[in-house]
Formats: structure tokens, C-alpha cells, sequence
């Protein structure tokens, strides 16, 4: 398999079981330790590195002396609401001697679905990334809605690598793989180190998620479900146990067992094929001969090119570009509101910020966030 040097931006889920002691509900101090010191030696390396991470409810059960196997929602909130506070210390207690800045991000199911939600969280993450942090994403358990249930954090993991159009999704889990069948209660399970595609019968193998423990956790199932959303959008993914010393580098260099799941396409294809395939265009934007030269060299649509806008669509809804007669020559996510776009149309860089008012750096339609017919 490809060492981890081989990615440029990774996002590594831990689940409770692994972060929290089971015995003490407390932070496992010694291992998260050594997992910082991956951390920092993959960000020394030039990787971008987010990690999602679960645990704030295991960690607030211990500190609000909640200590049933069953909790309710409303104190499976309270619990989220106290340990979440205590999560953040623990990854800023041992990232910051790296000199890692961390920078907590909670998330809804909503943000990952709702697409202007998903355009400020991934607005968000990027700039944090540019800055060098490190985000801590968790679901935001504390104001969730509906019943939180086990292995959200493996689904809300791969949400967020298709948000930041990771190359690697890292789950470190209480397991090193995928198996044939559970080796918990099978001994020939046999595990399977290498997947390319996500059959109905590999699905089958996640089985069930586990409400076995106390602290919740997804089980195969939700890995399963995971990979399916990774490597649609072009994401490789792993599943690996994570209970070994410095986690990371031992995935790195093979000294561990883990089951790979290769992405189908690359990032910036399988986001083409998105916005090509799956998004209803909201408008139409009529753009001139230079602009049109330029799109077809490879360059973003600017608004000096914008001689028409139609329709009533958001930031980050899908529009049609259309030529001066008319005929459609691509799609694209749109930086601007109809109402904003409109008022900017055909005006240089430079000038769209007195109109607006704020910031309009920022292209009509990014080249990476289009697609042109051929």
C-alpha cells in the first residue's frame, strides 16, 4: 500500500472506545501522547492534517457521574455539553508543545447536508488549513436533534474529507480491518486487506452496528458506510486499530494490519462528475468571448466577463453558463448570490468590493468548482 508520505491531506477519526478509558472514563493520556508525536512528524512533512474525533460523551458521563450503560437524549446531550470542553484541552494539552495551533469545529448532520451550510464549513476548514491548524471536528451532539446514535462520527468523517477533498480518510478503530466474518465470534475469520470495490457482499460483512459499549461506537457497519462515501468521492480510506503507540507511523510503515479501500476516481474528477451529474442548475450566467477563451485555457470566471445574469440562486448553488448566442458551455457553483452577481456583472476585481461592500475577491465561478462542455 502507499505510505502515508504519499497524501496530502489526511483526517483521522478516533472513536470513544479508543480515546477514552473504558475502566476509568478518563482520557487515555499515554497513547495520546504518542498519537501527537505522529501528528507532529506528518505536519513536519507538509501533510494537512484534520482529525474528527469522538469521545465528548464518554468523557462528560465520567465527569457528571452519569455512569448507566443507557442514557437518555437529553443526558446524552448534558454529557456532550461537559466533556466536550475537556476533549479540546486533551488535544491542545498535547499538540501545542509541537507548537500545533488546534481549532475546534462542532458539526450537524445539516452543515454536512445543507449546501450553504457546507460551503462556510468547508470556507472554514480550508482557512484553517491555510493557517497551519489543526481542526477538531466533532458532531455537535450538545443541540443534535435526533437520536444520536452509534458510528456517526465514521459517516460525519467521510462527509468532511468529501468537504475538504481529502486524499486519505484514517479510521483508527478497535479493530485493524475488515473480516470475512466477525473474528469475535469466528476464528477463520479471514482478513481482507485490500478493497476496490464496495459489493453488495462486502457490505454485508459490516453486519450490524454494535451497541455493545457503553461509550458507543459504530462498528463495521458505519466503516462500511463511510468507505462508501470516501472513495465515491475520491478518497482512499483505512481502517486500522488503533491501540498501537504512535499509530500513525505504523500504518505508515506497514507494521500493522489494515484494510484499504481504494477511492474510485481522484478528488478533483469525482467532484466534476458531481456537479456535471447530480446538481439542478438554478440560473444561467451569459459570459463574453474573452471570458469564454479564458475558461477553456483553464482560468476561473471573473465578473468582468458576466454580461447577464438569470435566475434566483445562492452562493454555492449550480448555474449553466451559457455564450453570447446562447448556447450552454458549462456548469459550476457560483460564488455570488443572483442579486450580487447581478450588481457586479461585468465590473473588474478591484471594484467589486465598493459595491458589495465586503471582500469579492473571490471568482464568479472557481475553475474547480466547474465543468465545461467539450
Amino acid at each position: 500500500m502507499a505510505t502515508l508520505g504519499a497524501y496530502k491531506t489526511i483526517i483521522i477519526k478516533i472513536g470513544s472506545s479508543l480515546l477514552v478509558d473504558e475502566d476509568t472514563g478518563r482520557i487515555n493520556d499515554t497513547w495520546l501522547q504518542t498519537f501527537a508525536q505522529d501528528i507532529a512528524k506528518f505536519k513536519r512533512a507538509g501533510a494537512q492534517i484534520l482529525i474528527v474525533s469522538s469521545g465528548a460523551i464518554a468523557l462528560g458521563r465520567t465527569r457528571l457521574n452519569l455512569n448507566k450503560a443507557t442514557l437518555t437524549l437529553a443526558q446524552k446531550q448534558a454529557c456532550a455539553a461537559a466533556g466536550q470542553a475537556l476533549l479540546t484541552q486533551a488535544y491542545e494539552a498535547v499538540l501545542s508543545p509541537y507548537n500545533l495551533v488546534t481549532a475546534q469545529a462542532l458539526l450537524t448532520l445539516n452543515d454536512t447536508e445543507n449546501r450553504r451550510n457546507w460551503i462556510n464549513a468547508k470556507a472554514t476548514l480550508t482557512t484553517l488549513f491555510s493557517l497551519g491548524a489543526v481542526p477538531i471536528v466533532n458532531e455537535n451532539d450538545t443541540v443534535a436533534t435526533d437520536e444520536i446514535r452509534y458510528g456517526d462520527n465514521d459517516r460525519l468523517a467521510a462527509r468532511v474529507a468529501q468537504m475538504v477533498g481529502a486524499d486519505l480518510l484514517v479510521l483508527l478503530s478497535d479493530i485493524d480491518g475488515l473480516y470475512s466474518t466477525d473474528p469475535s465470534q469466528d476464528n477463520t475469520a479471514q482478513h481482507i486487506p485490500l478493497i476496490t470495490e464496495l459489493t453488495p457482499d462486502i457490505m454485508a460483512m459490516g453486519g450490524n452496528a454494535n451497541s455493545t459499549r457503553g461509550t458507543g461506537t459504530g462498528g463495521m457497519a458505519t466503516k462500511l458506510q463511510a468507505a462508501k462515501i470516501a472513495t465515491e468521492a475520491g478518497c482512499t480510506l483505512v481502517i486500522t486499530k488503533g491501540s498501537h503507540p504512535y499509530p500513525l507511523t505504523a500504518l505508515d510503515e506497514n507494521t500493522i494490519l489494515a484494510s484499504w479501500f481504494k477511492a474510485k476516481t481522484n478528488i478533483k474528477a469525482a467532484r466534476k462528475q458531481w456537479i456535471a451529474a447530480t446538481l439542478k442548475p438554478k440560473g444561467i450566467l451569459t459570459i463574453d468571448t474573452g471570458a469564454h477563451r479564458a475558461l477553456m485555457s483553464g482560468k476561473s470566471l471573473l465578473g468582468a466577463g458576466v454580461i447577464q445574469v438569470e435566475g434566483a440562486f445562492d452562493k454555492g448553488d449550480a448555474v449553466v453558463m451559457h455564450d453570447m448566442i446562447g448556447q450552454e458551455i458549462g456548469r459550476g457553483l457560483v460564488g455570488y448570490s443572483a442579486s450580487d452577481a447581478d450588481k457586479i456583472k461585468g465590473m473588474k476585481s478591484k471594484e467589486i468590493s465598493n459595491i458589495l461592500g465586503y471582500d469579492g475577491s473571490m471568482p464568479f465561478i472557481h475553475r474547480d468548482n466547474m465543468v465545461l462542455d467539450t
